[in-house]
């Protein structure tokens, strides 16, 4: 049956009324509010208003501004409607972030519906025209990794900066870019002639970031902040590059903030900081002047994983090596141990997986998640703090905060890095019996096994985690009688069944 245009006009008009009746039905008062859905992807851009914080915010004018251009949507998105109340201009749409029992989760997708998508910074202004060449200018790119463009907003030029993220290390690298030292293709040198500079994130000054709305709703925190921070971080994970114009937003005048004003603004920005890396799991943050950011675990927090099952910690089996404030956390433990044991004469050596970290690297092995520690059994009671336990059968805490205890697993002792951090040193007492070394707890582990005393004597030394540690005599002969041939060269996973090597690698 042919059916008439007539008839065609008819069906779709009782269609859409449809449609706003169940819209109005399913979600009064519903924000951003419910209307017929364009096709996704529709040519224009989206502006989205994230970065905004306490009552002293310019969404309104901000809003107004960037609603004002041909072909843009505003979209103001937030944990909470933005309070106290503001008068945003019409066609403006809020979009709360908070999940609430009675609404829908919020969907920030579904309320972008064109094919490219803007994060502007509060206060900044729209400039006719810009959005479009940033727009063209992404576009144009064709080298495929360029997935953002960015321009500044005021007079100063936000710094370009290189950044890679080494998602197994938790750590994030900045590092400075000039206009040629970063660019070798022809396409960013054909960049750079037009004031363009290819960077991995921008530090110093606020900028508009515009990327395809694809993109931005493909990444797991895609609304994160900071916004450029988060952007940037999820960018550089990707491979993708931020391609910055030399064009800019102009900046809203405002006057010079009060002491107090600028104090809560840095604090903010701290916390969404902080928030946002424990959010994409970055415990260090190496900086572009050569500082250092902490934002793992201290002395005063626990560790950053929980109780290790079938010699596997948690992080391995997502992928990652051991968080590097563990790692710095064990090394500082490992040297206090290591030196105490050393002033009181006791005869000790680097064991197990901590003397092969040794003998590969000089450290502990990246995913290790503890030293192990070999002494007599009979020099137990040179060391103070050792003696001290085996007399009280009680832990004890040492002037620098570490803490000695009796392992509850057997016959050996733990030194943690203090009280709320677990991270520790293991301290096994072995006795020679007939010309061999042997102990009276064993755990299962494939190195756990009697071996011959000449490798310790006389004992050996190597380099471990910043010092010089004692070591068997022979320290290959000793690792390859307790692992097996090869197992300096070929390393592995401490249990291959649960998880190898060559899945991260």
């Amino acid at each position: 049956m042919r059916i008439t245009p007539c008839q065609a006009a008819l069906a779709a008009a009782i269609a859409l009324n449809l449609l706003l009746l169940l819209c109005s039905r399913l979600a009064p008062g519903a924000s951003p509010p419910c209307r017929p859905r364009a096709a996704p992807g529709v040519p224009g851009v989206t502006v989205i208003l994230r970065d905004f914080d306490g009552p002293e915010h310019d969404v309104a004018a901000t809003a107004r501004s960037f609603s004002s251009l041909p072909g843009v949507t505003v979209l103001v998105v937030a944990e909470v409607w933005p309070y106290p109340p503001v008068p945003l201009p019409a066609g403006v749409a809020v979009l709360s972030l908070r999940p609430q029992p009675q609404r829908p989760p919020p969907r920030p997708e579904l309320a972008v519906l064109t094919r490219h998508v803007a994060l502007v910074p509060d206060g900044a202004r729209a400039a006719p025209g810009l959005l479009r060449r940033m727009r063209d200018a992404l576009e144009a790119a064709r080298d495929g990794g360029t997935r953002l463009v960015a321009a500044a907003v005021g007079q100063r030029r936000p710094r370009c900066l290189t950044l890679e993220v080494d998602v197994k290390a938790w750590t994030a690298r900045y590092g400075q870019s000039d206009r040629h030292g970063e660019q070798s293709d022809r396409h960013s040198e054909q960049s750079d002639r037009h004031g363009e500079q290819q960077c991995g994130a921008l530090d110093g000054a606020p900028a508009v970031l515009l990327l395809r709305t694809h993109d931005l709703f493909s990444l797991p925190f895609p609304l994160s902040r900071p916004v450029p921070a988060s952007l940037s971080l999820q960018a550089a994970a990707r491979g993708w590059r931020l391609l910055l114009l030399p064009d800019s937003f102009p900046l809203s005048p405002r006057p010079p903030p009060s002491p107090h004003r600028q104090w809560r603004a840095q604090n903010s920005l701290a916390r969404h900081h902080r928030a946002l890396l424990e959010q994409l799991g970055v415990k260090l943050e190496l900086l572009a002047d050569g500082s250092e950011r902490w934002h793992g675990c201290t002395k005063d927090t626990p560790r950053c994983f929980g109780s290790v099952l079938a010699q596997t910690p948690e992080y391995l089996l997502a992928g990652r090596w051991t968080p590097p404030c563990c790692l710095r956390a064990l090394r500082a433990t490992a040297r206090h141990v290591l030196a105490q044991l050393e002033a009181a004469g006791v005869r000790h050596w680097l064991e197990g997986g901590s003397l092969l970290g040794a003998a590969r690297l000089g450290d502990i092995i990246p995913w290790d998640y503890d030293v192990d520690v070999g002494l007599y059994r009979e020099d137990v009671p040179k060391c103070r703090w050792l003696a001290a336990v085996l007399a009280t059968g009680r832990p004890v805490e040492d002037p620098q905060g570490f803490f000695w205890e009796k392992a509850a697993e057997g016959d050996f002792f733990r030194v943690h890095f203090s009280r709320s951090n677990r991270l520790h040193v293991d301290l096994w007492p072995f006795y020679a019996r007939g010309g061999l070394m042997t102990k009276d707890s064993w755990l299962g582990h494939r190195q756990d096994v009697e071996f011959p005393e000449s490798f310790l004597v006389p004992l050996g030394s190597v380099a471990f985690a910043g010092v010089v540690a004692k070591a068997p005599n022979d320290p290959r002969a000793f690792l390859e009688f307790k692992f097996g041939p090869g197992v300096i060269e070929n390393p592995e996973y401490p249990n291959p069944a649960v998880r190898r090597l060559a899945q991260d690698v």
